[in-house]
């Protein structure tokens, strides 16, 4: 088995918050797996752990919203990070507000967006999801400093990775 741990403890991505929600069924997590994939037409993918509760609502899920976060909001990301949604509803610790589709929009996020799922890619222990965003929103009124890996490094994560 080869590691790549000497290639990715140089990285330093951003981390994201993805919500997803069928129904009164909703969801949430902090997600280090994500990237824009094309420019034309435009596709965002996001990787959710399938030991994780958002992916088990995301797989029935038309939409999922995608977040980012401030260096300084490291409170939001031990709530998606550090809790489980099979233990604690996270939406009850934030303030949120329903987005196109029925998504879940955090209000603190900076800029956010939804994407329509147009596809799912089974990747190993996480599963992607394939997004042409339809919507997006920004209460930053200039580039934000986001929040990235180093930021959440003594954050227990509230299932295991795999």
């Amino acid at each position: 088995m080869t590691h790549l741990d000497p290639f990715t403890d140089l990285l330093d991505y951003p981390l994201y918050v993805v919500t997803a929600s069928v129904g009164d069924d909703r969801a949430g997590c902090l997600v280090g797996f994500a990237s824009q994939c094309s420019i034309e037409p435009v596709r965002f993918m996001v990787w959710l752990s399938k030991a994780n509760r958002t992916y088990r609502v995301a797989e029935r899920a038309e939409r999922l919203a995608v977040h980012v976060l401030r260096r300084d909001q490291d409170g939001l990301a031990r709530l998606f990070g550090g809790e489980t949604g099979d233990r604690v509803d996270k939406f009850t610790e934030v303030l949120w507000h329903p987005g196109p589709g029925g998504s879940l929009i955090l209000d603190e996020a900076p800029a956010w967006f939804v994407g329509r799922v147009e596809d799912r890619v089974d990747g190993g222990d996480h599963v992607g999801f394939l997004l042409a965003p339809e919507a997006t929103g920004s209460s930053a009124g200039e580039r934000a400093t986001l929040l990235t890996l180093t930021g959440t490094r003594g954050i227990t994560p509230g299932h295991p990775a795999g």
